[in-house]
């Protein structure tokens, strides 16, 4: 099993095409065992958690 390690997380404003600059960096940084995710802030929706992981 892999472990992922959580490098940072930042709370940004929530953008609709926000998921689109996501899915470059994990597109484009895969090979350096990096990955990124964006989820929706729980306790304020307008806005958004975006992570860096290590793989």
């Amino acid at each position: 099993m892999n472990n992922v390690e959580v490098i940072t997380t930042v709370k940004i404003q929530k953008s609709p095409d926000l998921y689109k600059v996501v899915d470059a960096c994990n597109r484009s940084l895969k090979e350096q065992d990096l990955m990124f995710g964006l989820a929706l802030d729980e306790k304020d929706k307008s806005k958004m958690v975006f992570t860096i992981y290590r793989t």
